[in-house]
């Protein structure tokens, strides 16, 4: 078995962070979100995969290599323009082969990973199996239609009248049979060649596809508010270490991870939280859900619930809350006089400013 694992498209959801950083390496407690994506797929016994790349694809195929160090064989196969995900497993044909295979969108995250999944597809080897959980807004997923039984008997792409309340998660199960779907549909409006399409072709068919509903923990990654709380989950498993530098007049509670070089002096930190190696913080306070990245520096701060990534700094600006703040970023407090804000923001920001 084969796995296709999703790594292109343009983030936009998550920007101004991916307009200099691809979606699927933003780190979650410290490791990019696609990594946990195949950790998954090696403990599923899963070691072929097809890696689908777009306009970062130097940086996707700079961290990730040639997959050894995860157990894994990574062929890359670039794509380029995101026209949807049958779009994938079409240029993907040659790798793929006549395999079974499961396609993983790598923004996704489940808790417990894949393993029973795949293990429940190698025995009874069904034409397609899809996972399904039930979200509070279906308009924004594709949605899948039970008959009575459980019987999948539609499937409908972000659909304006949901019928139901179940989504489809971004891991699916194929034999072959995918691939004259995939051939057999046409783009959406949206000028995508949309998997749900091609999976109803299967229905249409009357081959044999089939679901699971997923109880676990699942979020795609895919904006800044999914980050946040992914983040919050991973880090509330985590085993508290220190391995840095923490001072005599530091205060230590809960969770908390200090990694090698980090140092600590004269702050509280309150866990989960994990600070990156080579990381400094001091006379400041670092609360729960709270993930800073290597080389970071954070001085007479507040900061709770957020995410900092590598080489950034935070130097005397009160409190920081559900926030997610990029590389070489500098956070510095504002002139007293005159009463204005400085900004310099990249393009489609969000910005709250209390006057």
């Amino acid at each position: 078995m084969k796995a296709l694992v999703l790594s292109g498209g343009a983030g936009t959801r998550l920007r101004p962070i991916t307009h200099t950083s691809a979606k699927q390496l933003v780190p979650v407690a410290n490791k990019p979100v696609l990594f946990y994506g195949l950790e998954s797929l090696a403990a599923a016994g899963v070691t072929e995969v097809g890696m689908i790349v777009g306009d970062t694809a130097a940086e996707i195929e700079e961290a990730v290599g040639d997959g050894s160090k995860f157990g894994l064989d990574v062929t890359y196969i670039p794509q380029d323009q995101p026209l949807g995900l049958a779009h994938a497993v079409l240029i993907a044909r040659d790798f793929l082969g006549d395999d079974d295979f499961v396609m993983y969108l790598g923004d996704n995250f489940i808790v417990g990973g894949i393993s029973g999944l795949v293990d429940e597809f190698r025995e009874t080897r069904p034409d397609a199996q899809i996972l399904l959980t039930h979200v509070p807004n279906p308009r924004a997923f594709g949605v899948a239609e039970l008959d009575a039984d459980g019987q999948v008997i539609g499937l409908e792409e972000k659909p304006q009248e949901p019928k139901s309340d179940l989504a489809l998660v971004g891991v699916y199960l194929f034999t072959p049979a995918i691939h004259d779907a995939v051939r057999a549909i046409k783009p959406s409006w949206r000028g995508e060649l949309e998997i749900t399409h091609a999976i109803q072709h299967l229905i249409d068919q009357r081959a044999d596809v089939r679901s699971t509903v997923i109880k676990g923990y699942w979020k795609d990654t895919g904006n800044v508010v999914d980050m946040l709380e992914v983040n919050r989950t991973v880090l509330e498993s985590q085993e508290p270490r220190i391995d840095g530098e923490v001072d005599e007049a530091s205060q230590i509670v809960g969770r908390v991870v200090v990694e090698a070089g980090a140092r600590v002096t004269n702050s509280r930190i309150v866990g989960p939280v994990v600070i990156g190696a080579g990381t400094v913080v001091g006379d400041s306070y670092v609360g729960p859900f709270t993930s800073v990245a290597e080389n970071c520096r954070i001085t007479q701060s507040e900061l709770e619930f957020s995410i900092v990534l590598r080489d950034s700094s935070i130097d005397g600006v009160g409190r920081i809350e559900s926030s997610l703040i990029g590389r070489h970023v500098e956070v510095t407090p504002a002139p007293g006089t005159p009463s204005a804000h400085r900004l310099v923001l990249g393009d489609h920001s969000k910005v709250q400013i209390r006057s």
